[in-house]
């Protein structure tokens, strides 16, 4: 049996033990939403089932749950709606499974037609009612599907069209929705409905922040990201859910730069997905440091739901955020922007708690932001970045050092653009192999056993408690950590020059000598 064929299996098995469970109330239960029509479309549907019933749900979601061996969820009474969650573990077929059936339960009231033409899109209002379940896998399924609106036809045609034209008056959450649901099923938007988008943008101020970032990150989770980006900007959304990118457009760059800041901000999201791709059979991206489990690493879950490819991805978009306030001309006439690093941090921490990201993500891509220049930093000239630099490196960045690696390629190649120099990149690729391969070997169990103390130091040089007991302390392990030193005398010799050297250059200030050419 194939892969395909057990998905199946599974698929077949969890409605058939839903068919049972509604049968005793057959009348108004209907399928509905993103399983229906990803079912019509032939593709392989997410284990989200949504099904419409008259009435309330709380009840008999929570006998659904306990049918199912699952989890109760209230969404609340403004959704009208309830979840089960029913782990994998417990589905027909467990070994198979890679992740949690979600079953949402929407109560309407009415008729089924009327509840659909409460929807908002034509692909999404359509149903299937509980006695023609079993046509889901079946040629005649077109046949059984109630579609008062034409889904099927823009199942069809691929396209998005709205159910009427106060669809994003009744929740202006849909303006991010519809471009979400363009990338992730690669539809077109209909002209009338792109025009009612860009018409109906300054509602999106009403919507909250969470649903925001659910929304936009999703986009960002897309292939081809970019894209969708720029049709968020084309419907007059992407500024007004981050209004800071706004003063970015046309703000030029040095001559280093193929793009004004917008541009390449944009274009660093783009790259930022594709260095994260692998090799791709590429003269390019073959030089990215792609071992085996790299693809694992960007795909770690970090925040709300989204992994580190789409965290860096956030992280290049805003990376620049704070040129266009920073832009300066120095006394040489060069164009350079001081301090946009700290400033975009910030930047981002406003936003992006406004947005009620995770406090992980919104950590990760601060850091990102705020350190993005630091791997150029590290190169001595034309030698390759010491190991005492690697070192104070992923020291200082911590869980997004290898990101951040990533995001100084996506910006190198955003710089250039079409006038990318691939000398200068195998060169750029090469230090951050170099920085790879160095700071992420595994550590010596030896090198993490202290070699000495505190009170060693205090007892040994007569020392108060203070700062710089750990001064002393940090300098030892970063020093043990490269190699430079391997027991405890050596550790005791590094404290006292260090501690020789402080006094001589506090007698040097006492006395008002002053090296020479001072």
């Amino acid at each position: 049996m194939t892969d395909i064929d057990q998905i199946k299996e599974s698929h077949a098995a969890m409605l058939a033990r839903l068919g049972g469970f509604f049968a005793a109330q057959e009348r108004g239960v209907v399928l509905v939403g993103g399983y229906l029509r990803d079912t019509l479309r032939s593709a392989t549907p997410q284990q989200d089932v949504d099904i419409a019933l008259p009435g309330e749900t709380e009840k008999i979601g929570r006998e659904l749950a306990r049918f199912l061996g699952g989890t109760f969820v209230p969404l609340g009474a403004a959704f009208g709606a309830s979840r089960v969650v029913v782990p994998a573990q417990d589905a027909e077929f467990p070994e198979e499974k890679t992740q949690d059936w979600t079953i949402d339960l929407w109560g309407y009231s009415g008729t089924i037609e009327e509840d659909l033409a409460r929807r908002d899109f034509t692909i999404d209002a359509m149903a299937l009612p509980l006695s023609e379940w079993e046509a889901l896998d079946s040629p005649e399924l077109f046949e059984k599907v109630l579609d008062p609106f034409n889904g099927l036809r823009d199942v069809a045609q691929k396209c998005i069209r709205v159910v009427n034209p106060h669809v994003f008056q009744d929740d202006p959450a849909r303006l991010l929705r519809v471009v979400h649901l363009a990338a992730r099923l690669h539809f077109r938007m209909d002209p009338e409905t792109t025009r009612l988008a860009f018409q109906s943008a300054p509602l999106i101020s009403q919507v909250s922040g969470d649903r925001i970032r659910n929304e936009f990150l999703g986009i960002l989770s897309m292939d081809g990201a970019r894209g969708y980006l720029q049709v968020l900007d084309h419907l007059d959304l992407l500024c007004r859910i981050i209004p800071e990118l706004a003063p970015a457009k046309g703000v030029e760059q040095p001559k280093e730069h193929y793009w004004d800041v917008w541009d390449h901000s944009l274009h660093a999201v783009e790259f930022a997905e594709l260095v994260t791709k692998g090799h791709q059979n590429s003269p390019i991206y073959t030089l990215v440091p792609w071992p085996e489990e790299r693809e694992g690493y960007f795909s770690q879950v970090i925040s709300n739901g989204h992994n580190r490819r789409t965290v860096l991805k956030l992280a290049a978009l805003l990376h620049d955020v704070a040129k266009p306030q920073t832009k300066h001309t120095d006394e040489t006439g060069r164009t350079r922007f001081p301090g946009h690093p700290e400033m975009g941090s910030a930047i981002a921490q406003t936003r992006l708690t406004e947005m009620r990201l995770s406090s992980r993500g919104i950590a990760a891509v601060c850091k990102m932001v705020e350190e993005h220049l630091r791997p150029a930093t590290m190169q001595q000239g034309v030698e390759l970045p010491t190991n005492r630099a690697i070192y104070r490196y992923f020291r200082d960045l911590g869980d997004v050092a290898i990101d951040t690696l990533f995001l100084w390629m996506a910006d190198h190649l955003a710089a250039k653009g079409p006038e990318l120099d691939t000398d200068a990149w195998s060169a750029h690729a090469r230090i951050v192999a170099h920085i790879l391969e160095s700071g992420t070997q595994p550590r010596d169990p030896a090198k993490d056993e202290r070699l000495v103390t505190g009170l060693d130091l205090m007892d040994r040089f007569q020392l108060k408690p203070g700062p710089l007991i750990g001064q002393l302390l940090a300098q030892i392990e970063e020093s043990q950590a490269i190699g430079d030193l391997t027991n405890r005398d050596d550790a005791f010799a590094l404290a006292s020059n260090t501690l020789g050297n402080k006094r001589f250059s506090n007698d040097k200030n006492e006395t008002g000598d002053q090296p020479a050419g001072g």
